[in-house]
């Protein structure tokens, strides 16, 4: 049942005409006609008159509606309510205009905010410029504005020469890295022997790491270390992109 059909009955209930009802809320009986057929909806101050008019609770009238508009109230904020019930006419009137201007103050605020700095991160020109942990000279990373089209959690972006990731990371395309642990079958950043790769990762139980190339035919770019091998390893991050199948 709408607000005006709760109102209507509850009017009806009472025995109160619409004339009587418009008297008391000091509106035309047209108003309360409106009001109960939905045309229009009474405002902050006529609504408090008449809640008291009908001798019942917000609720009462706004039940229904409640439920077809999934409303819902924290514990906190049905405590307030339940204060707000117990006022009189004048202390509500009191509460709403002091949330109304509340809300224009926090609006005006909000106007008058500087907007937040765009945050920047290094796009590095290849998988080699990123082995260093900070930009040397300016020569290698250009600053890339974060937009939404970047992972929120990117620390860095790089630009991939080659086709040994293709068809999932295409040559010259862009990755973005962070700095999380690397799991079996992430693609990381690495320094291999002093050569920076792009590769997707995986340990077997044994300790050997192996660096797969995504394109399987150039599975001549694969790299398997060995745990006594005396190779160098090094992960400079972890490339940002959703779960691969391992090559068989």
């Amino acid at each position: 049942m709408s607000f005006g059909e709760q109102l209507r009955r509850r009017r009806e209930e009472l025995g109160i005409s619409r004339a009587e009802l418009a008297d008391r809320l000091g509106v035309s009986r047209s108003a309360v006609g409106n009001y109960e057929t939905g045309v229009s909806a009474p405002k902050e101050e006529i609504l408090l008159q008449l809640f008291d008019a009908l001798q019942v609770d917000p609720n009462y009238l706004y039940q229904d509606s409640f439920h077809t508009t999934a409303f819902s109230c924290s514990g906190e904020e049905q405590r307030l309510l339940e204060k707000l019930r117990r006022l009189p006419l004048t202390g509500r009137q009191t509460v709403h205009a002091l949330v109304n201007s509340l809300g224009q103050w926090q609006a005006e605020l909000e106007a008058f905010r500087p907007a937040a700095e765009p945050r920047v991160i290094p796009l590095y020109a290849s998988p080699a410029a990123a082995g260093f942990a900070a930009p040397v000279f300016g020569e290698d990373y250009e600053p890339l504005t974060v937009t939404g089209d970047v992972p929120a959690g990117a620390e860095l972006a790089v630009r991939i020469q080659g086709d040994s990731m293709a068809p999932w990371i295409a040559d010259g395309s862009i990755v973005y890295v962070n700095h999380d642990p690397l799991a079996n079958g992430d693609v990381g950043i690495f320094c291999v022997d002093g050569d920076m790769l792009c590769k997707q990762y995986y340990r077997d139980p044994l300790g050997m790491v192996y660096l797969f190339s995504l394109n399987r035919r150039r599975a001549d770019m694969d790299v398997v270390f060995h745990p006594d091998g005396g190779r160098s390893l090094t992960c400079f991050g972890r490339v940002i992109m959703h779960g691969l199948p391992l090559p068989e």
